[in-house]
């Protein structure tokens, strides 16, 4: 299965003189890059470091407005020492207006305001834990069968007013469409009522990688449940801050909100 995840990625680098170093992936904004270097090496991207699998096995990304460029450290079990130029590439991105919200989901109160500060800082928690176990080698496969009604890093104008990007992919479907895990993982977050996002589940690939899950109408899993690939997470709705039924899926590598649609092929065309 790590034979075909790593197919999926065009290679970017290869053996050096000091020790291996493959990475995997295009590097652009948005992007989840699959290492290997050789077992006890240690990895630092920029300040980070980065946890490396007893085989060798890593994982990096980049955020929607990463910089042009980013170093890559690399100590060998040799003691050698490498260092990494990476030039990620930039990306344009959609402008989307939605009007007709309700005033207090654009602008909250001091209440809502409080109470949405107490469940980003549940999120922030989870997304911080650096999970050993690379579960992220199942692959990955769309979560919902919909239309994609939503793309990463499209700026959103509420009722005329600019908003924070939007970090995930949204697919719209009919209310009650199952949901199910996109790739191996264990629940570390499972509401059915956050302010902005109703219903929510997070689910941990590994290696700092997470999967969010927004606006679903039923959540049927708990937090510390492990999950295969295309188990059953829930159904999708129109929970939260939503105009329409539709489940926006979001990944993270840490504090980096990567593109989940790099890692998936082609949404499979509707009967």
């Amino acid at each position: 299965m790590r034979l075909i995840l790593l197919l999926l990625f065009s290679c970017l680098a290869g053996p050096t003189a000091a020790g291996t170093l493959e990475l995997a992936g295009e590097l652009k904004q948005g992007s989840l890059i699959f290492g290997t270097t050789d077992p006890g090496a240690k990895i630092r991207l920029g300040e980070r470091a980065v946890r490396v699998s007893p085989d060798g096995r890593f994982i990096i990304g980049f955020g929607r407005d990463a910089p042009g460029q980013a170093k890559l450290r690399v100590t060998f079990p040799n003691g050698a020492e490498e260092e990494r130029t990476l030039a990620i590439a930039k990306r344009t991105y959609n402008i989307q207006r939605i009007d007709g919200l309700p005033s207090n989901m654009v602008t909250p109160s001091e209440k809502e305001l409080a109470r949405i500060r107490k469940e980003n800082a549940k999120i922030g928690a989870v997304r911080k834990v650096d999970r050993p176990e690379p579960l992220f080698e199942s692959g990955f496969v769309w979560p919902a069968k919909g239309r994609i009604s939503g793309v990463y890093g499209s700026q959103r104008i509420l009722n005329g007013e600019p908003r924070r990007p939007h970090f995930g992919v949204d697919v719209a479907a009919p209310e009650g469409t199952p949901i199910t895990a996109p790739a191996a993982g264990v629940v570390v977050l499972a509401e059915s009522d956050l302010y902005y996002t109703g219903g929510t589940v997070i689910v941990d690939h590994g290696h700092g990688l997470t999967s969010a899950f927004l606006h679903m109408k039923e959540v049927t899993v708990a937090v510390g449940q492990r999950l295969a690939q295309g188990a059953m997470i829930g159904t999708l709705g129109a929970t939260g801050r939503a105009t329409g039924p539709h489940l926006d899926w979001r990944m993270n590598w840490f504090n980096q909100r990567v593109d989940p649609a790099l890692l998936v092929p082609p949404m499979p065309p509707m009967n």
